[in-house]
């Protein structure tokens, strides 16, 4: 899953690969210099020789730190660039999935898979992988040392090698399964967090916090058992190779030193070889240490290839039909029905058929539950009908280019977005080109006279997700965002369910002036706030019952006159 990021950075990790063997080299190099300093150093008895020896090993080590420095420069380079890459393409790939997706994805597990596991690849590639590279190779390079200063001390090192490699083998695979298992109850702990904290004035309502505390703290126990599990397995790799590889070359000492007593090895071949058992045990217990490491950011790679692997349902045609410029604003539902992935046995829509003109008002009255917010999903095309087709200005939404579709259509949902950030940035949503002018002026057309009494104007934050707003007031700046969109085509999604009747009335006003000149779909459970609708249509159970004026509908009876007679008392 890396190759593709680090593909990106090709010079600068050949750079850390050249400064990563230059390093480890030199470490080997070590070795000699200390066999040349005992036997050509101490041994020769002259002081000069002992300098000249001893100075050139000094170079050894000077240049050693230098291709050090560089390949933790390089490496630690490498690892900010490639989990930054990471994670904006995990977030990037996630806004373009479509609603289906995020009906059965849990926002704290995305989260996690965005945070936590980028975080791991990101520590893998800036310190372990380049710690594995350099201990693999320092191991490879101190057994050739080895093998050259003696061979027969190597036997007793080189033959427990596979007893050493066998565990690794053995508990890899379990290492990565423990490590997934980790990260998914890590996910699952962070899902019940913020969902915790979303819902924290129902929780306290219901005086639920213990029941909450106790969920929360099984779920952070099963994190730790996870953990644990995985830390006893590596414990037991890291056992196994220390015991032998240090136990070989005690062994080999012991034969080392007899071979020395009977003069058939020299005290600096001995020191070297001692040097390089060493290396070996070291780099054996690193690779030991960085293998769960490894296995880790390995269940980490899993999660975040699966987020990756997520294809979006909408998305453009490779060549889409152009749309009409400037739009004219007509919509088309034709013989539509449409089920939600979530809901496959009961039709939102069932043949379903209606055709807006340009510049009308169509009002959508219904029951809950009668389809009327799924006429504004497949409009937006966050889905696509079943069966049927959705058209604008008589191109099939499927044949034309997305983001061209959505620059047209202006929304107000019922239940508005507002932004952990100040006004300006939220008004400005709708066009972020927009000047300051143009958003003081769709602030005042959406009577949002409320921010001049927040402490900062304009400038206040607002809270995440707009807490420092009431309901209405969150309305209302989701009706200034409109507003400054100025789109041909205009959704109003019980645009003032939470406003008070005076401010009901304001807010009325301007949306009739918003709707001058453009195609408007309101969906309203009030219904005098659609009376002046050219057309209102009656659903019910995914079904049109009914289209007609005000008087037309009460007159002819059925569903839309027992509503109206529950509304309105004349």
């Amino acid at each position: 899953m890396l190759i593709p990021f680090v593909g990106r950075y090709v010079w600068q990790a050949a750079a850390a690969g050249v400064a990563l063997l230059s390093a480890a080299g030199l470490v080997l190099a070590l070795g000699q210099g200390m066999r040349h300093l005992i036997d050509h150093g101490f041994a020769s008895g002259s002081q000069a020789q002992l300098n000249h020896t001893a100075l050139a090993m000094f170079g050894v080590v000077a240049a050693l730190a230098v291709a050090t420095a560089c390949r933790f420069s390089l490496v630690s380079w490498l690892g900010e660039q490639i989990g930054a890459d990471i994670r904006r393409a995990a977030f990037n790939h996630v806004l373009s999935l479509s609603p289906a997706w995020s009906e059965t994805a849990r926002s704290g597990d995305v989260l996690s898979r965005l945070i936590t596991d980028t975080t791991l690849l990101q520590a893998l590639t800036a310190s372990s992988l380049s710690q594995w590279l350099r201990s693999t190779v320092l191991l490879v390079g101190a057994l050739a040392m080895l093998v050259a200063t003696s061979p027969l001390l190597s036997l007793l090192v080189l033959a427990v090698i596979p007893v050493v490699v066998l565990p690794l083998i053995v508990f890899s695979r379990r290492e990565r399964r423990l490590s997934r298992m980790t990260q998914e109850r890590l996910a699952d702990l962070a899902a019940m967090a913020e969902e915790a904290f979303g819902a924290l004035r129902t929780v306290q309502a219901f005086n639920q916090e213990p029941q909450v505390r106790h969920a929360f703290s099984d779920a952070i126990q099963e994190v730790v058992s996870a953990g644990q599990a995985r830390a006893r397995s590596r414990a037991v790799v890291m056992l196994i190779v220390i015991l032998l590889g240090f136990g070989a070359i005690t062994l080999a000492l012991w034969v080392g030193g007899h071979e020395v007593l009977a003069g058939r090895m020299s005290a600096g071949a001995l020191s070297a070889f001692v040097f390089y058992s060493i290396t070996v045990a070291t780099a054996g217990a690193g690779l030991s240490e960085l293998w769960g490491d490894l296995q880790r950011a390995a269940g980490a790679a899993d999660r975040i290839a699966d987020l990756l692997s997520e294809q979006p349902a909408i998305a453009s045609p490779a060549q889409p039909l152009p749309l009409p410029v400037p739009a004219r604003g007509a919509l088309a539902f034709d013989q539509v029905t449409f089920f939600y992935p979530a809901r496959p046995d009961r039709a939102a829509l069932h043949d379903f058929t209606l055709h807006v003109r340009p510049g009308e008002t169509v009002a959508l009255v219904g029951p809950s539950g009668a389809g009327k917010t799924t006429v504004f999903q497949l409009l937006m095309r966050f889905y696509d009908p079943h069966a049927g087709t959705v058209s604008l200005d008589g191109v099939d939404l499927r044949q034309g280019d997305l983001a061209a579709l959505r620059s047209l259509v202006s929304v107000v949902p019922q239940d508005p977005v507002v932004f952990g950030a100040d006004v300006w940035t939220n008004i400005r949503f709708g066009r972020p080109d927009a000047s300051d002018a143009d958003v003081r002026a769709a602030a005042a057309a959406a009577s949002c006279d409320f921010v001049a009494a927040l402490p900062d104007g304009f400038d206040t934050f607002l809270g995440e997700k707009g807490v420092r707003l009431s309901g209405g007031q969150r309305q209302r700046l989701a009706i200034a965002r409109a507003i400054l969109r100025n789109s041909p085509i205009l959704l109003l999604d019980e645009a003032t369910s939470a406003l008070d009747s005076e401010n009901e009335h304001a807010v009325q006003e301007a949306l009739r002036r918003l709707e001058t000149g453009r195609t408007t779909v309101v969906i309203a459970h009030r219904l005098a706030t659609v009376r002046r609708a050219d057309r209102i249509v009656v659903m019910n159970g995914g079904r049109i019952e009914a289209i007609g004026s005000h008087q037309a509908l009460v007159a002819e009876g059925g569903l839309y006159a027992r509503l109206a007679a529950l509304q309105f008392k004349d």
